[in-house]
């Protein structure tokens, strides 16, 4: 459930702060004709993110045996990947408000209604139909893993939506910047999970050697059908028998994000400096 909560929060939160800075820039501009653009952008980015989720179930379910296991390993690593570049996109954003507003103006300069209507409509619909189709990868990645939660997954759609609207269009008083820290710990976690899983599928199908399999075998002590070794497993990837390049994988992965982290503090700094 968390881990649904989790990467459905995480990405209608980016996307809600995309709609929410567009829509309080058209009223402080006095450009509230706008405002039905951006709704048609909204639209059209959940039928188009919905028709994404239905042709990758049709098409993930025409595998079986090997190549399903395949299939799914892949689907883990893209996953994987894709929560790291949003991730360290998110680390990065200092301005985000500010970026999003000049690209607004830009095309509110453009010498025709028509072409403006359209640059708007294509910002929104953009910024929807990215975050949707991630999320679809994402929560296939979280059902060959573990298992997606309808509810967790409901409720952070829910949550999101409520953050995007407090921040931008009430109070303005919700602290961002934690709340995508804590958040970015949790899903790197889950990332690096994501990675050990999706190796251990293509283990499975025969097209990789674990080295040492298993390397350590502690599902006596916590079992990973459990019911504490079954959340360990759905939101940190845990395996109570995992091979020797599971266990590179994950902290390989957990090494390579700390020294991008580091990368990015320090460039942050610098900048200040």
């Amino acid at each position: 459930m968390i881990e649904s909560f989790l990467v459905t929060s995480r990405e209608t939160l980016e996307a809600s702060l995309v709609v929410g800075i567009v829509l309080a820039y058209l009223n402080k501009t006095n450009n509230q004709n706008y405002k039905k653009t951006v709704y048609y952008g909204i639209a059209f980015g959940i039928l188009a993110s919905i028709f994404s989720a239905v042709v990758f179930t049709v098409f993930a379910g025409g595998f079986e045996g090997r190549a399903e296991e395949i299939f799914e390993g892949t689907t883990m690593l893209i996953g994987a990947f894709l929560l790291t570049t949003m991730i360290l996109w998110m680390m990065q954003q200092r301005h985000i408000a500010r970026e999003i507003e000049g690209k607004v103006e830009k095309h509110l300069m453009g010498s025709q209604p028509l072409f403006s209507h359209l640059g708007i409509f294509m910002l929104i619909f953009i910024a929807i139909i990215r975050e949707g189709i991630e999320t679809v990868i994402f929560l296939n990645a979280i059902n060959y893993a573990s298992g997606i939660n309808f509810i967790g997954g409901t409720l952070g759609i829910i949550a999101a939506i409520i953050a995007g609207y407090l921040f931008f269009i009430s109070t303005r008083k919700i602290n961002l910047k934690k709340l995508f820290n804590i958040s970015s710990i949790l899903l790197i976690l889950f990332a690096a999970g994501l990675v050990a899983h999706g190796i251990h599928e293509f283990e499975e199908a025969g097209a990789v050697s674990g080295i040492v399999s298993p390397l350590f075998d502690i599902n006596p002590i916590l079992n990973e059908k459990g019911l504490v070794g079954s959340f360990l497993k759905g939101l940190f990837g845990y395996n109570g028998n995992p091979s020797l390049l599971e266990v590179i994988g994950y902290v390989s992965y957990l090494g390579l994000i700390f020294y991008l982290y580091k990368r990015i503090g320090s460039s942050g700094a610098a900048v200040k400096a």
